[in-house]
Formats: C-alpha cells, structure tokens, sequence
C-alpha cells in the first residue's frame, strides 16, 4: 500500500495535454491511409456509414470510461475496475492483454517508422532508424510525465493542423476555389463497370467489411482512461477531453471521408496502394498533389506527418502499457519490480520492460520488415476490441454497484449520456468486431489450409482471443476468484 511519504504517479497533465492525448489516439495512419481502401471497397457513402457507426460505438464506450474514470481516477483504470466491480480474473486479463497489446504496437511503430524513412533514405540501415526512435520515445517517458505529456501534445497537434487543411483544401477544391475547375460531386454516382455504383458500392457486405476496419483506426482513445491518474484535476478535465472525442472523430474523419469520396473516384487504384506503397498514395497525398505550385511537395509533406502520426502512437504505446504493468504490480498481479516509482514519478523498470518488448523491432530485418510489421499488428489488434468490451462491462456492474449500495446518481461526478442502452450497444458491436474483424483471411486470393502462409495469417489475426480467454480461466482456476457482490464493490480512493 502506498503511503503519503513513498514516491507516486504525479498529476502533471494539463486539461490542453489531456484533450491532445484524446483526440491524438484517434488520428493515426488508419486515418492517413485506411480511409482510401475503405472507400475504394464500400463507396464514399458506404465508408462514411461505416466510420460513424464505429466513431458511435467509441463514443459510447469513452462516456462509460469518463463515468468511471472521474470517480475513480486511479492507475490501472479499466483494469482496477474489472477487479473491482466485475472480477478479479478478469482485471488480471484485461489487465495483462492491455500491457501486451500495446508492448507489441510499440514494436510495431518503430517497424512501420523504419519503412517510413526509406521514402527519404532508401538505403540506410533499419535497425539504426529504430534504435533511433527507441532512444527519443525511451528518453522522453523516463524524464517525467510532463515530458511525455508535451511531446504527445506536439505530435498530436502536428496531426490535427494537417487534418484540418487538408478539409480546408477539399472544401475549396470541390467548389471550385482552388484547382482548375469545380469538381462538384460527379464523384458519388460513379459506376465501376461491374455492377457496382457510389455511393454504397457492394451493399451492406461492404459496408460490414469496412466498419470492422474502421474499429482499427479508432484504438487509443481509452489512454485517456489510465492518463486519469496523472491528470491535474481529473473531475473537470476527464470529462471535457472525453466529452470532445466523439466531435472531433465526426469532423475529421466523417469530414476526411467527405472530401476522399467527393475529390478523388472509388475507381481510383491508387486508393487501394497507400497501405502497400506508403505515403506517395495515401489520399491525403493524392488530394494535396492537386494543389497548384506545391502539389510536388506533397508526399514529402504527408511522408513527415505519417511519420510524427508513428512516433506519437509509439509514444502513446510507451505511455499506456508502462502504467497498466505498474498498476499490476500496485495489485500484487505482476512482479513487485515493476511497482516502484521514482522521485519524479516515472516507474522506470516498467518503462524498460516496456520498451525492451518494443526492441524486438531490431530484429525485423531477420525475417522482414513488412512481414513482421504484419504479425505484431495483426496480434495487437483484437486485443484493443476486447479491452473496449470489458469496459463497456465493467461500467454496467460499475453503475449496478452504485445503485445498490443506495448511493444517488446525483453523486456521481459525471454521468454517461444514454445509458444503459449505449453501454449494451457497444457490447453487441465490439462482439461482432471481435469474431468478424478478420473474416477476410478466409476470403482470401489463394486460402489454403495446407499453404503455411494462410496458417499465419490465420493464427496471427485471431491468437488474442485464445490468448484473452486462457488468462482470465487460467487466474480463475488458480486464484477461485468469484463475481464481485454488488454491495462489495469498492469506490473509494486509494491514498497517495
């Protein structure tokens, strides 16, 4: 237990920092790169549904953290919550694939900023960009708080400028203002050829297949949840970062989507290669080239901003994962090592655990940067859905227990918009997502059960639901943890 005198996770993050951090988790290459695949396989307006039914399931599932997370703003965040409103088996769970979900993104960033470079550098070394990268993240979460807190604000400003130009430009272009001529919205009732048209193209299939994408580009925007902790006055500050996400997911994304569709036709191949042929083909790239006089500028200048959207999730992955390990071990649910804090407030041997998990990136050279590239993702990624759904859970057991220990939800510090439908609703679509996100691998040009490469794909893209489940039973079967009783559950704070 900690004490008034033992060094503690300090409340450094200011309410501009904290909104950065929500805003900077939801803004990434799913943005710079996906939103072109999307639209090429649903149409613009197929892709524009898909992306606001998942920036709705986000919304939901932030109101129910922020319900929480300006109650009880204390480390761990979702994990200490499962412990306490749900199970402790499950917080062990959720606790442990948090840490090693974004353990493996940190990896996963430093590979993708290696492929990133080779725009400008071809030839260089990969190893040496990514023991680059780790030096600057490394260096930046072992100072303090307020450091790590400032570079994400930067970073995630950097993101934010672009994004609003870009819908600037496209406004402009599409009436006319800029460019040769008025591009209008011929664009939403183009024809492919084969039967399909804009704006749903391939029906509500397609529109399927991208909504389980879309999910992809939205992880990280529950790090505001364990950011809580070391938030300078969390009762105001929580709420509003939390309150502001659902509207700046709406503007830029719906907005981006908006401007792809209208400017740049679903027919368009180039939309399909952004996500293979880096920054020369992202949208944003295609659109800015159209821009008179600095159009040949334009994918140096997307190259810059998908690099900073790189180091700023790495930065984020660093962060989240390092505090989720040392509130494990606050919780006696990983080794002590990792529960010890400094005088700056910074638990350095998490950070080091952390961020020698995200060196495994040194070794992508061995077996290739892409490939490699595409199993840390792949592994990491399912894992952000099945922390959404447990906090969606832990919010229903959290108001539950609220109620029945007689408690007024006058007191409740801030209260969740729509509930309980909108915290049930995430659940029923973070389910679907779970079990259907990576259905393409079966669909697959040339599946095969017996070619070694569909086994990859396969255990790769669905290994974190084995992986979820065998920690919760496992905890279960060793510790005979039971469901927490309602009139049990424990809401109050822990001393500093």
């Amino acid at each position: 237990m900690s004490t008034s005198h033992a060094p503690h996770l300090h409340r450094e993050i200011g309410s501009r920092q904290l909104s950065m951090i929500a805003i900077g988790g939801a803004i990434g290459t799913g943005l710079f790169f996906a939103s072109g695949s999307a639209i090429s396989q649903a149409g613009p307006g197929g892709a524009m549904v898909a992306y606001l039914v998942m920036g709705l399931a986000v919304y939901f599932m932030m109101q129910s953290l922020g319900e929480m997370a300006t109650q009880l703003p204390i480390a761990g965040s979702f994990e200490a919550y499962a412990e306490r409103f749900v199970d402790p088996s499950l917080g062990f769970a959720l606790g442990w694939n948090y840490w090693f979900s974004w353990s493996i993104t940190l990896a996963a960033e430093f590979v993708a900023g290696t492929l990133i470079v080779r725009f400008w550098f071809p030839d260089s070394n990969p190893t040496l960009w990514a023991m680059g990268f780790f030096a600057l993240l490394m260096t930046l979460n072992l100072l303090t708080v307020k450091a790590f807190a400032e570079a994400e604000y930067w970073f995630a400003g950097i993101k934010v400028s672009t994004v609003l130009i870009f819908l600037v430009v496209g406004a402009l272009m599409i009436a006319g203002l800029l460019g040769d001529h008025a591009v209008g919205f011929q664009n939403w009732h183009l024809q492919d050829g084969k039967g399909g048209e804009a704006p749903f193209l391939g029906g509500w299939t397609a529109v399927l297949l991208v909504f389980l994408v879309a999910g992809f580009s939205f992880q990280g925007t529950e790090g505001v949840g364990l950011a809580a902790a070391e938030t300078a006055d969390p009762a105001r500050n929580v709420p509003k970062a939390i309150g502001n996400v659902f509207w700046r997911i709406l503007i830029f994304y719906i907005g981006a989507m908006l401007v792809v569709g209208t400017l740049i036709p679903f027919t368009d191949p180039n939309l399909l290669k952004g996500d293979a042929d880096g920054a020369a083909y992202s949208p944003f790239t295609i659109v800015f080239s159209k821009i008179p006089h600095i159009g040949a500028y334009a994918a140096n200048l997307m190259n810059f901003v998908i690099l900073s959207a790189v180091l700023s999730a790495g930065n984020s992955s660093l962060y989240v994962s390092s505090r989720m390990l040392q509130a494990l071990a606050e919780r006696g649910q990983a080794p002590q090592m990792f529960r010890r804090i400094n005088a700056r407030g910074v638990p350095v041997a998490a950070v080091w655990a952390t961020g020698l998990v995200g060196a495994l990136a040194f070794f992508a050279s061995i077996v290739g940067a892409q490939k490699f590239y595409q199993l840390l993702y792949n592994a990491s990624g399912l894992t952000g859905f099945i922390i959404w759904l447990g906090i969606a859970i832990c919010h229903l057991r959290f108001r539950k227990a609220w109620v029945a220990q007689g408690r007024p939800l006058s007191e409740l510090k801030f209260r969740a918009r729509f509930f309980p439908w909108a915290p049930w609703a995430a659940v029923v679509l973070f389910v679907v997502v779970i079990f259907g996100a990576n259905i393409g691998v079966f669909q697959a040009e040339g599946f095969s059960w017996s070619d070694w490469t569909t086994w990859f794909d396969f255990v790769s893209s669905y290994i974190t639901i084995p992986l979820a489940i065998a920690l919760y039973l496992g905890h279960k079967a060793w510790h005979k943890t039971r469901l927490v009783p309602l009139k049990d559950c424990d809401f109050s704070m822990p001393r500093e």
